[in-house]
C-alpha cells in the first residue's frame, strides 16, 4: 500500500507530524512497534503530563548547535498547543515555572492527539516491527512485521534511548547512520545522580530529605529541590544538572539559595549567641540533613564560639558543598537521551535531511535537548509540526 508519508514512531513527535500532514490532506500511516502509541506521554509527570512550558524559548535546549531549534519553536509555540489542548476541552493547571499538566490524566493529551489523527484520517499500525528500510525510487520501502509499505516521505521520530523499560532503542540512530548522518555521542539526561564511597555512607540513610538548593555546573543553575535517594541524589535541581554534568565536573550546591550565607551566619550570631551550629541550620534546613552537616562536614559549637574567618568557612561550604557524584542511573530512569542526529546535517526549518531528500528526522532522536519541565514535549510538538508542514503532497 503506498501512502505520502510514512511516521517511524508513535510518541509525542510522530502523533503531531501525523496529524500536521494528514490535516493537509496527505495520506499518513504512523508505525509504533509497542502495542499501543503514547507511551512516555501516558507516564509523563505522574500521570498528568507535563505537555509544555509558557517560558520555552531557545535558551531551554542542549545542543550541538543552539540555534538550530529557533525556526521551529518560534514557527509552533506552547500558545499553539495550549489552544488545541483547550479546543479539546481538557481542563490544565499551571504548577511552577511555566510547566502546564492536565488536571486529570494524561490519557487526554493521548486521547486528543488520537481523536486529530482520525479526523484527519491517519492510519497507526502497532505492534508493527520495522525489519528493514530502502530507498527505492524517489521513495522509500518499510518492510515491517505487518507487511511492506512505500511512501515518497518518512519521518523518524522514533525517540531516544532513555527509559528502555518502555521500550526505547537506539533504531533511530541505527537509522540515521544508514542513510549517512552523523550521530553525535549520547549520554542520559535529566537522570538521578549517584554517589559511592564516604559520601553515599554519610547520606543514604537520609534517603526520602528534600533540601532546597541551588545545584550547580560550570555557568549553569538550577534552583528547586535536591532529594536524597538510597543510591545518591534526585530532585528537580539535580535533573536539571544531570544533564549538563559529566563524571570529574566540579558539583557545588548552595545550601541556602537566594541569601548570602555569612551574613545570615552573622546575624544569627547576634540574635543566638549560645545556640548551636546544627540548632541554627535545623532552622533554615531539614533537621536529619542540617545535623548531618555538623557530623560531616562542619564542626558544631555554639555560635559565639566562632571567630569571623572560622564563620566564613561555614559560609563558604553553606553556599558551595561539594557533590562528589559517581555515576548517573543511566537510560533506565533517564527522562531524556541527550546527543542524537547532528543538526548540521538537517533542515532547521523542515526537519528534513540534507543527504537525503523526503527523509525527516524530529523529537528526541535528533540532537536538541530540552530542560526538565515541559520543553521537550514543546519540542516534540513544534518539531512534528514542521515536518508534518514540509512533507510534499
Amino acid at each position: 500500500m503506498t501512502h505520502d508519508v510514512i511516521v517511524v514512531g508513535g510518541g509525542a513527535a510522530g502523533l503531531m507530524c501525523a496529524l500536521t500532514a494528514g490535516g493537509r490532506g496527505l495520506r499518513v500511516l504512523v508505525i509504533e512497534h509497542a502495542n499501543k502509541v503514547g507511551k512516555k506521554i501516558l507516564m509523563s509527570g505522574g500521570g498528568r503530563c507535563n505537555f509544555t512550558n509558557t517560558g520555552a524559548t531557545p535558551a531551554q535546549y542542549l545542543s550541538a548547535n543552539p540555534h538550530y531549534c529557533k525556526s521551529a519553536l518560534a514557527r509552533y509555540t506552547p500558545a499553539h498547543f495550549i489552544d488545541l489542548v483547550e479546543r479539546h476541552r481538557i481542563a490544565y493547571h499551571e504548577k511552577e515555572l511555566g510547566q502546564l499538566f492536565c488536571d486529570e490524566s494524561s490519557r487526554l493529551i493521548v486521547k486528543m492527539l488520537l481523536d486529530e489523527c482520525a479526523a484527519a484520517q491517519v492510519r497507526i499500525a502497532t505492534q508493527c516491527a520495522v525489519e528493514r528500510v530502502a530507498r527505492e525510487g524517489d521513495g522509500f520501502r518499510v518492510q515491517t512485521s505487518q507487511g511492506r509499505f512505500a511512501a515518497p516521505s518518512l519521518v523518524v521520530a522514533t525517540g531516544g534511548l532513555s527509559i528502555p523499560s518502555m521500550g526505547a532503542s537506539g533504531f533511530g540512530f541505527d537509522l540515521a547512520r544508514q542513510f549517512g548522518h552523523v550521530v553525535l555521542p549520547t549520554r542520559a539526561g535529566l537522570v538521578p545522580l549517584t554517589l559511592s564511597g564516604k559520601h553515599q555512607e554519610r547520606l543514604r540513610d537520609l534517603s526520602g530529605v528534600a533540601v532546597p538548593v541551588e545545584a550547580r555546573c560550570g555557568r549553569q543553575a538550577f534552583r528547586n529541590f535536591m532529594l536524597i535517594t538510597h543510591r545518591g541524589v534526585s530532585g528537580p535541581a539535580i535533573l536539571q544538572i544531570s544533564s549538563y554534568w559529566q563524571p570529574g565536573d566540579d558539583l557545588r550546591l548552595d545550601l541556602l539559595p537566594g541569601q548570602d550565607a555569612l551574613a545570615w551566619l552573622k546575624e544569627q550570631q547576634r540574635a543566638r549567641p549560645a545556640a548551636e551550629l546544627k540548632t541554627v541550620l535545623s532552622d533554615a534546613l531539614p533537621r536529619r540533613f542540617a545535623q548531618r552537616l555538623c557530623e560531616a562536614w562542619l564542626p558544631n559549637r555554639p555560635l559565639k564560639q566562632y571567630n569571623e574567618p572560622q564563620l566564613r568557612e561555614v559560609a563558604e561550604v553553606l553556599g558551595a558543598w561539594p557533590l562528589v557524584a559517581s555515576g548517573t542511573e543511566g537510560y533506565r530512569t533517564a527522562e531524556v537521551t541527550l546527543g542524537g542526529v547532528d543538526t548540521d546535517s538537517l533542515s532547521s526549518s523542515t526537519m528534513m535531511s540534507r543527504h537525503v531528500p523526503g527523509l525527516y528526522f524530529i523529537g528526541e532522536v535528533v540532537d536538541v535537548t530540552g530542560w526538565l519541565g515541559g520543553y521537550n514535549f514543546q519540542w516534540a510538538w513544534a518539531s512534528g509540526h514542521a515536518a508534518g508542514m514540509a512533507v510534499p503532497g
